[in-house]
């Protein structure tokens, strides 16, 4: 399906304020975009694909998140809020290099950037409140996160083992010096 034409105007302008060069005066607050990103990644506006990977790969570098969890949309010109219905990001590719302790465990999301698991950008484990299973979750940058696809998240257990952590044993993997357990969505039930 193709972008509605009538919006392309307002996309456009949108698209043009998030290039532009920095300015002192605060963003003029526009309300909300109507833009969302649902659980599978996928970018809408007002219910419209949007279906320019470079625009949304534009748009995904100016979006934020507040302290009340609202994701904003703020370039130099202007700001708006935008719908996720999860997290804004997928992880849908891993890469290793290196092994056991000091491996790197790289994501690429589904924009294109490209985040080592370390204790900057953690992983967290949840739990999916529709089947029980693990929902994997990477910080990517200030507050945002991507989805580990479950593919991936099948590649992260394979490379998994047990660790002794404090006093009890663990599962998870290692990246960049650090341990992340996987199993950290049944140490909640």
């Amino acid at each position: 399906m193709n972008e509605a034409k009538a919006d392309d105007g307002e996309l456009a302008r949108i698209e043009a304020a998030a290039a532009a060069p920095q300015r002192k005066a605060p963003p003029r607050d526009c309300g909300h975009f109507d833009i969302r990103i649902d659980r599978d990644g996928s970018w809408f506006y007002r219910g419209t694909p949007i279906n320019r990977a470079s625009l949304m790969r534009l748009f995904s570098r100016v979006l934020s998140r507040d302290a009340a969890g609202d994701y904003w949309l703020i370039t130099p010109a202007e700001r708006g809020r935008i719908t996720v219905e999860d997290a804004p990001f997928l992880a849908v590719a891993l890469e290793r290099r290196g092994s056991a302790r000091d491996q790197a465990l790289i994501f690429r999301t589904n924009v294109g950037d490209l985040v080592t698991l370390d204790a900057v950008h953690p992983l967290r484990v949840a739990t999916d409140p529709a089947n029980g299973g693990p929902r994997p979750y990477i910080s990517v940058r200030n507050g945002l996160e991507a989805r580990v696809v479950r593919p991936v998240f099948y590649e992260l257990v394979e490379l998994a083992g047990e660790e002794r952590v404090g006093h009890t044993t663990r599962f998870g993997v290692w990246s960049k010096g650090t341990f992340f357990p996987l199993d950290q969505a049944m140490d909640a039930a």
